[in-house]
């Protein structure tokens, strides 16, 4: 089975991470899956949402967007329409999850990140790159506040989260999905792990007809080992 970019089964795109494109927020990075490119900045707050004041944890949440011309037509702001749409919505509350998954609420104290994820251009995969270079910003964004004795970034931030497309292609297991794959796949699977191996969240779903625990097991076995590579190239990007 030929992949439409060539690929083998388990190769992933060429993954890339720019730390610090942004001149204002405490931390950010420009995340590359290929042909999908997204910015992530993450934005410190000395507070946090009414209902958890005066508990001594703080918070971290996400919001998601994609820019007008990130696909082959342009795409109306949500903005323009006075609300957010169910997938927007799906997406960056799974990336507020994933990062909360690694972060000591109560040694970041009553102060609140937010991770902003804007989709430049999209070509399958947008949510998993997200989380992946979602990960590379927060860490700056601690690492900013470590230098000047906020918090400790070693406390707070307890491990790597990255995140994975997986899914079946004209009958084969396939890893990180472009949209050319996405859009005719029988099942298309997101994995988000954490660096010691934990499992944060798994959305499968067989787009024509159900699929086997066989096949599935073949896919947590991908993402497995793609989100091991992922997790290398965060600790290279961040010089660990």
């Amino acid at each position: 089975m030929a992949r439409p970019s060539g690929r083998m089964p388990d190769q992933m795109r060429t993954i890339s991470f720019e730390r610090g494109v942004s001149k204002h927020a405490e931390g950010s990075c420009l995340v590359k899956f290929g042909d999908t490119h997204v910015l992530c900045t993450a934005s410190l707050e000395e507070r946090v949402p009414g209902w958890m004041r005066n508990t001594g944890r703080g918070w971290v949440t996400a919001e998601y967007g994609m820019l007008p011309r990130s696909t082959g037509d342009r795409m109306r702001r949500e903005a323009a329409s006075g609300k957010q749409g169910g997938r927007t919505l799906e997406i960056q509350r799974l990336i507020g999850r994933s990062m909360r998954a690694v972060v000591d609420l109560e040694a970041l104290g009553e102060r609140q990140i937010t991770i902003d994820c804007d989709v430049l251009q999209a070509d399958g995969g947008t949510r998993t790159a997200s989380i992946t270079g979602g990960w590379i910003a927060l860490h700056d964004c601690l690492d900013w506040m470590h230098q000047r004795q906020m918090a400790s970034k070693t406390r707070v931030l307890r491990d790597h989260v990255a995140a994975i497309s997986c899914g079946i292609y004209r009958g084969t297991a396939v890893t990180d999905l472009d949209y050319a794959e996405d859009s005719e796949a029988e099942t298309d699977a997101n994995f988000v792990m954490t660096g010691a191996g934990g499992i944060v969240e798994i959305q499968g779903t067989g787009e024509g007809a159900p699929f086997s625990r066989a096949q599935f097991d073949m896919l947590f076995a991908q993402a497995e080992s793609a989100i091991a590579q992922l997790v290398e190239l965060q600790k290279q990007a961040i010089g660990a």
